[in-house]
């Protein structure tokens, strides 16, 4: 039988254990350009182990509820973040892991404009914009060796929205 769960609004404190939300929460660290802009600094583990970074623009297709799951990855050689350059709110699914296995899965849903930094080994489901198209901004390791181990979810997972999200 499917397993469903229920996804809640993207926060901090909630999403620590996976990653980070990047967002302008708050008074910024300093500011910058006289005075003209506030700089909310250094707010993600980012991770390249022995690569680099590297910037790639994602478009992705929408997705709506509830959302099925067939397919989690994760990324053993470095953090991924992504940054919304349209604006679209996302669906994100993240689960622990057990052994090589993703396990206790969590669903979480963006506000517009949030960024989420996926830390390295992090099981998640693939990029899933909320209700319209979304173009991403995505940062993270290029290099040498397999970055990508991917899970398939037979049955498959289904996230349905809850309080708020």
């Amino acid at each position: 039988m499917a397993e469903r769960i229920t996804a809640k609004p993207l926060t901090a404190e909630g999403f620590r254990p996976f990653g980070d939300v990047i967002e302008p929460e708050g008074a910024p660290d300093k500011l910058i350009n006289a005075g003209l802009c506030g700089r909310f600094h250094d707010r993600a583990r980012l991770d390249f182990g022995d690569g680099r970074a590297g910037l790639s623009l994602f478009d992705a297709e929408a997705r709506d509820w509830p959302l099925r799951v067939d397919l989690v990855e994760r990324h053993p050689e470095g953090s991924q973040a992504f940054m919304p350059v349209s604006g679209a709110r996302m669906i994100v699914v993240v689960a622990e892991d057990e052994g090589g296995i993703p396990v206790n899965y969590q669903a979480f849903v963006s506000l517009s404009g949030q960024v989420v930094n996926l830390l390295r080994n992090t099981w998640h489901g693939v990029l899933a914009p909320l209700g319209e198209r979304g173009q991403f901004a995505v940062l993270d390791r290029i290099g040498e060796g397999a970055n990508l181990e991917e899970y398939p979810l037979d049955p498959p997972l289904w996230v349905e929205p809850g309080e708020g999200a």
